[in-house]
């Protein structure tokens, strides 16, 4: 069974951390805090975002970048960042991938991002837009992932609320 990992460097906005976590919780998949958080995870704003899905999430937090690393030794990490060099579509995403996704407004810094380039991923863009917001890009690259693996344990067809098909 695929068990993905989304991972959010130094979140700054609770507002996105909450859709992010609403949308790990929609698909299995792990959500990882490297502190330091520009937020306290009891704000009403989180648990407005993250509606009241907040406590099914799987959420771990660390202490700083190091931390992360050493509790997860061996993981293979794409980086998502407007200054990779593959397109997020042009990787293969293993089933307990992590993508890690940087503070609103700064991204992942260049020291960590330089030492893996090859794992350096982009949403393309048109003209001088800086970035996308952060949970949205947090949900197109979780869901290619996701369809790569056959959308794995995940409800495919739905149902009408009152009609049938």
């Amino acid at each position: 069974m695929a068990k993905l990992n989304i991972v959010l460097y130094e979140p700054e906005i609770p507002y996105n951390t909450g859709n992010i976590g609403r949308t790990c919780v929609a698909t299995g998949t792990r959500l990882h805090l490297i502190e330091p958080l520009g937020f306290h995870l009891t704000e009403k704003a989180i648990k407005r975002a993250g509606m009241d899905y907040w406590d099914q999430l799987d959420v771990a937090r660390y202490v700083n970048y190091e931390d992360f690393l050493e509790k997860n030794p061996g993981a293979k990490i794409y980086m998502a960042t407007t200054k990779g060099r593959h397109v997020y579509t042009e990787v293969n995403y293993e089933p307990d991938c992590y993508i890690m996704f940087g503070k609103e407004s700064a991204g992942i810094p260049e020291e960590i991002l330089i030492q893996h380039p090859d794992e350096c991923i982009r949403i393309p863009m048109i003209g001088d837009t800086r970035s996308l917001n952060l949970s949205n890009s947090a949900a197109i690259v979780l869901y290619e992932a996701l369809r790569q693996n056959n959308f794995d344990h995940m409800r495919l067809a739905g149902e009408l609320h009152r009609l049938h098909w």
